[in-house]
């Protein structure tokens, strides 16, 4: 089964339109509803509403285009759940502004978020305010808009820019309470287990602590205050931060529900030198021997989605959404399809995790895979790592039809909905 773009590429465009959901979110939902979603995640481009980021009338042209998303999800039964920032702080707050360095943009963010609230009240109930926030300490610019490497950043700055993100996401939680009581927001971070490389306490020790910087987030997130250990780290290394008691108050706006992705776990050591460390992916962390690998190196452990369930539920006791896991491969397209029974296994494996957590009385909202269909690698900028159920003829130097395709992952994923995970294998 193919189906065609409502508009053909051409030269001239064929690298700056990525899949062209712009144009084919109409048949690209119609797919997802022939699989059964009940709930698709997507962002809203903060540039495509305020395309510099800073002016104070809204792009209509923008809104509208989401208008229309909403109409084809509702035509299909489809509950969405929209990021409003994933990776896309607008270029002009980046080079004219410092990104999130500076203070100015909670002021623009608030604006935005203020408006999509109110522009789609009663359309969209579940929110999440930034994607994976705690990668901003690994990838200052693709998740703070901050253009100077992170070599070049001292502590202070970094963790200034952090503040502010943090501050931005709790004054759009309180926005979002206002304009819709019945709306809920949550954070969104990064998760990844990470385990001491022998039973050595120190190892144990250096998992722990890498660990607090990932949960810091959550723990600001959800308890509206920071954390002890992350004062502690900044007495200890010299960071100093401009937080005002108006943020205080602002950072009491704490989330509904918790959500993150989840990949890969990683293992740590006091003395890294000594072991192999893993590739392929935003974090680093040292090779884990008990288990395989992606063609990208990133290390596959469906328990550890089952460890991080319990540890974020334990120790937040907020409703868990679990909005991206899936596995990027190099897919071949033979015969208008992809065998890609090495996705299903993966999916299969993490999902019969997730129900263990479940009966474990873990609280999960709900699981979105990344992504329902392929889209360029936000890590390596590759159409070639693909991760979707549906197969896009697009290349990584910008050709192909863009036609769409169902992988044998697409009524595998079908029969999985459909059964509520009673088809799943143990």
């Amino acid at each position: 089964m193919t189906t065609p773009p409502t508009e053909a590429p051409t030269e001239d465009n064929l690298k700056l339109k990525g899949i062209d959901f712009y144009h084919t979110y109409a048949e690209d939902i119609a797919l997802f509803a022939e699989m059964g979603f009940k709930t698709f995640r997507f962002s809203i481009a903060w540039s495509r509403i305020f395309p510099r980021g800073d002016e104070q009338e809204p792009n209509e042209e923008g809104l509208a285009f989401y208008d229309r998303v909403l109409d084809e999800l509702e035509k299909h039964g489809i509950e969405p759940l929209v990021t409003l920032s994933h990776y896309e702080t607008p270029l002009a707050l980046a080079r004219e502004y410092g990104g999130w360095r500076n203070r100015e943009l909670i002021d623009f963010y608030a604006r935005y978020a203020r408006t999509v609230f109110t522009r789609y009240k009663g359309r969209v109930r579940y929110w999440l305010t930034f994607n994976e926030i705690n990668a901003v300490l690994h990838q200052p610019f693709l998740a703070g808009g901050i253009e100077v490497p992170r070599e070049e950043l001292s502590e202070s700055e970094l963790y200034q820019a952090v503040h502010h993100e943090m501050v931005a996401s709790a004054l759009a939680t309180k926005i979002a309470h206002e304009v819709d009581p019945e709306i809920k927001v949550g954070c969104m971070i990064l998760a990844i287990p990470r385990y001491g490389i022998n039973p050595d306490p120190r190892n144990q020790r250096v998992a722990q602590e890498r660990s607090q910087f990932d949960y810091a987030f959550g723990d600001i997130h959800v308890r509206g205050y920071y954390p002890g250990y992350l004062l502690r780290h900044f007495r200890e290394h010299g960071i100093t931060l401009n937080i005002t008691d108006e943020d205080r108050e602002i950072l009491k706006n704490t989330v509904d529900f918790v959500s993150f992705s989840y990949y890969m776990s990683v293992c740590e050591a006091f003395d890294p030198e000594n072991y192999t460390t893993g590739g392929g992916n935003l974090i680093g962390g040292i090779v884990n021997p008990t288990l395989e690998a992606s063609e990208w190196g990133w290390q596959i452990d469906p328990v550890g989605l089952r460890i991080i369930l319990n540890e974020f539920w334990d120790r937040w006791q907020k409703p868990l959404f679990i909005v991206e896991n899936g596995l990027g491969a190099k897919d071949v397209l033979e015969n208008d399809t992809v065998e890609d029974g090495y996705r299903i296994q993966y999916l299969n494996d993490h999902l019969v995790q997730v129900g263990e957590a479940i009966e474990d009385g873990v609280e999960v909202l709900g699981f979105t895979s990344w992504g329902p269909i392929d889209l360029v690698s936000a890590s390596t900028a590759q159409m070639s790592k693909r991760y979707g159920f549906i197969y896009v003829d697009r290349n990584d130097d910008g050709s192909g039809s863009l036609k769409r395709y169902k992988k044998k992952s697409f009524d595998w994923y079908r029969q999985v909905i459909a059964s509520n995970g009673a088809s799943l294998e143990a």
